[in-house]
């Protein structure tokens, strides 16, 4: 892996800030939406804005992972996440920037207020990312932090918005045989499809999630 500002800061907390972004991340093509609003502080790479977005929409960061944008400059689209070289894998012929040498206050803005996040190339989860506003941090509160949203999260692997819709039915229809046993795998909380509470939303140090992604011991 290519030495990064990222990289020599690992083992320091982040950087004092000022300001919070608040951004509203809702879960495309799945009625009704399941979605979440959360502030971030301004100085955030977008790994760092990742690992936010995993751990609010219950995600367990098992796959790969982009945000996708358009370049205000040229007008293509530019992707953003983890380089394909380090999994020695390449899934288009586009390049991959990576996420944690990239801030978030370079390219959200009034101009670009929109941006898709991808998570699990093979079961196509689709997120719309909003910024809606830029406040000063509030004294003693902790960020980042999630403000409010609606609906459990899908369960990782379930086969992307046709499993989990296939996924609901089978759970609410007691005289499935597959009822209980698909109750069991994906866990209480997933079950409970129409709740969320965001006190029970924990979010990880992706410094931290990076070391354990990334770094061998």
């Amino acid at each position: 892996m290519k030495k990064s500002l990222y990289l020599q800061n690992l083992n320091k907390p982040l950087a004092e800030f000022k300001h919070v972004y608040q951004f509203k991340i809702s879960l495309q093509e799945i009625q009704p939406l399941i979605w979440r609003r959360i502030q971030v502080p301004e100085n955030y790479t977008f790994w760092d804005f990742h690992v936010a977005i995993q751990d609010v929409m219950g995600w367990l960061d098992y796959h790969l992972h982009s945000f996708v944008t358009e370049n205000l400059v040229t007008g293509k689209k530019e992707h953003i996440g983890i380089p394909e070289e380090i999994y020695d894998e390449c899934f288009d012929d586009y390049e991959t920037l990576p996420g944690w040498d990239l801030q978030i206050g370079d390219y959200f803005s009034e101009e670009r207020r929109f941006m898709q996040y991808l998570y699990d190339y093979g079961d196509g989860w689709d997120h719309l990312i909003e910024y809606e506003a830029i406040f000063f941090k509030k004294p003693f509160q902790k960020y980042p932090v999630c403000l409010d949203g609606a609906r459990s999260g899908p369960p990782e692997d379930c086969g992307g918005v046709p499993g989990y819709e296939n996924f609901i039915k089978i759970i609410k229809d007691p005289l499935n045989k597959e009822s209980q046993s698909m109750r069991k795998w994906a866990g209480k909380d997933k079950c409970n499809t129409e709740v969320f509470d965001k006190k029970n939303v924990h979010f990880d140090n992706p410094k931290t999630r990076f070391k354990k992604a990334f770094l061998k011991k």
